[in-house]
Order: structure tokens, then C-alpha cells, then sequence
């Protein structure tokens, strides 16, 4: 019987704020970059309080890299200086490449209820990083959604999951993104191929899981993110009931990061190009 993939690290995230004093967790932070690459960052958000929202993301600049933004529940408003503009809400996803550059808004459309979800930060290869900026909204929709045994459902973001594609495929880093649902109280298993050249991780955004890779279990509760180990290509989830998680994986770059803010490059000399021509204008 193949062993599962089993976890190498709980993280617990830093409370934090950003953008125009939206509270989050940043969960994928810069000293894991290196060991979670192609990802450079993850933030989950979430709260009743339209306080803690509302002042949204006014317009800032990115250089060098994809945001990716899904949408658990909300209604979030998207403006770029490409000229694109989306809203994105429940079950939706965001996918902007900034590329070269571009200057961009996330601004709450809704005054009270809940908020939730999360931005992912994925590097692109050097000879990607001034490409032509590109900019999609999915609605729920159009986010492929399976159902397996036992009640679960995954929603596959990016990558393929069980002989089915996701909305975004990327040749270079094959990133997967999976939304997964664990939908029993009486707890259901799962299981993924990822390949061993991958790095991965998962949040567990309700209930909690168990990986076990044969040796010993670790469980994943709530509001943590389990680093993965590389030494299978199979992964193997269990719940004892109802659980909702992300997975993410993809295939690391091992080209140099160098990070200030919003741009991410791979030498010193880039990045102040970018500040340059963010300065001058230039930049979109």
C-alpha cells in the first residue's frame, strides 16, 4: 500500500493588516518562500465585522508575479490600470498576472455580513516576469466542481484533479488549487496524486483533518496550514466529519526571490527598476 505525503510543519499564521486596514492572517510568509516555491505568499481573511473590511485595497502596484484571489463568501470589486474590472463573489476566483506591471483596486462591494477567503501570491519563471499583464474573473460557475464518494466535493481552481481540469493551467509552475469539502458528519477519505517534485500545503478553514502517512498521524484543526512532506506522491486526507480545506501545490522554480513589497524579482537591480518606474509612472 502506498504511504501518504505526511505533514512536515504546522503553521499558525500572523495576524496582521494590509491594504487599507483590511484585518488577515499571513499564513505563507517570506522566510517559506524557499521552501514552499513557486508560492510567495498566502493570506486568509475572514470576519462579520465590516470594520475589519471595509477600507479594502485601495489602488497599489505589483510587479513579477500572479495574485490569485478566491472568494469563499462577499462581493469584492476589481479595477486595474489595464483597463480590466470584475466583481468577484461567493465561490469566485480572481487570476491577475501582473506581469511587467500593473496597478490595481480590491474594494469591498457590501456594507455588513461576512467576508471570507483568501489570496495566494505564485512567482513566475525570469522569463515570464515583464510578460504582458492578463486579468480573468470566474464566477462560482465556471470553477469545475466534482463529487466523489462519501459526500466530498472538490472545486478544482487550478491544475487537474480526478481526470478533471481546473480553470487555470500553467505549464511552467503546474500549480493545483483545491477547494475541498468534506461534506459527512460521519467523516469520509480522500486522496490526491501530487508529484514528489512539487512542493505543497494546505489550510483547513473548517472542522479539522488527519494525514497519516502510515507511520504516524497529524491531525490539521482549524484556522492551521500543514507544509507537506516530498517523499510521496500521494496524499491522503481523513475527517472524522464535516471539514473544509485547500490544497495547493506546485512545481518550484529554484530561481533566486528577491522581494520588496509588491514587487518580486530576481535581482536587487530589477527591483529598483520597478520602484523607478512605478515612480516615473512606467510601471503600467
Amino acid at each position: 500500500m502506498k504511504t501518504s505525503r505526511s505533514i512536515e510543519k504546522i503553521v499558525r499564521g500572523q495576524k496582521t493588516s494590509d491594504g487599507n486596514g483590511v484585518k488577515l492572517t499571513r499564513l505563507l510568509t517570506q522566510d517559506l518562500q524557499k521552501r514552499l516555491d513557486p508560492f510567495l505568499m498566502l493570506d486568509a481573511f475572514g470576519s462579520e465585522e465590516a470594520s475589519d473590511y471595509i477600507g479594502g485595497f485601495p489602488d497599489h502596484p505589483h510587479r513579477g508575479f500572479e495574485t490569485v484571489t478566491y472568494m469563499l463568501q462577499g462581493r469584492m470589486r476589481h479595477h486595474d490600470s489595464a483597463g480590466n474590472s470584475g466583481l468577484l463573489h461567493d465561490g469566485g476566483v480572481q487570476w491577475m498576472t501582473a506581469g511587467k506591471g500593473v496597478i490595481h483596486s480590491e474594494m469591498p462591494e457590501q456594507k455588513n455580513g461576512r467576508m471570507s477567503g483568501f489570496q495566494l501570491w505564485l512567482n513566475l519563471p525570469s522569463k515570464e516576469k515583464m510578460c504582458t499583464p492578463w486579468y480573468k474573473d470566474f464566477r462560482s460557475e465556471e470553477v469545475p466542481e466534482i463529487q466523489l464518494e462519501d459526500g466530498v466535493t472538490i472545486r478544482i481552481i487550478a491544475g487537474t484533479s480526478h481526470h478533471a481540469r481546473g480553470a487555470v493551467q500553467r505549464e511552467v509552475t503546474e500549480p493545483l488549487y483545491l477547494d475541498i469539502h468534506f461534506n459527512k458528519d460521519t467523516g469520509a477519505s480522500f486522496e490526491e496524486v501530487i508529484p514528489k517534485t512539487s512542493n505543497a500545503f494546505l489550510y483547513v478553514y473548517e472542522g479539522e483533518i488527519t494525514v497519516s502517512d502510515g507511520s504516524k498521524s497529524n491531525v490539521v484543526k482549524k484556522e492551521e496550514m500543514g507544509i507537506l512532506s516530498n517523499d510521496s506522491d500521494l496524499l491522503k486526507i481523513k475527517t472524522a466529519g464535516m471539514a473544509r480545506l485547500i490544497v495547493i501545490a506546485g512545481k518550484p522554480l529554484g530561481e533566486s526571490i528577491v522581494q520588496y513589497g509588491p514587487f518580486v524579482m530576481n535581482t536587487k537591480e530589477q527591483i529598483i527598476q520597478a520602484v523607478e518606474d512605478f515612480r516615473n509612472g512606467n510601471l503600467a
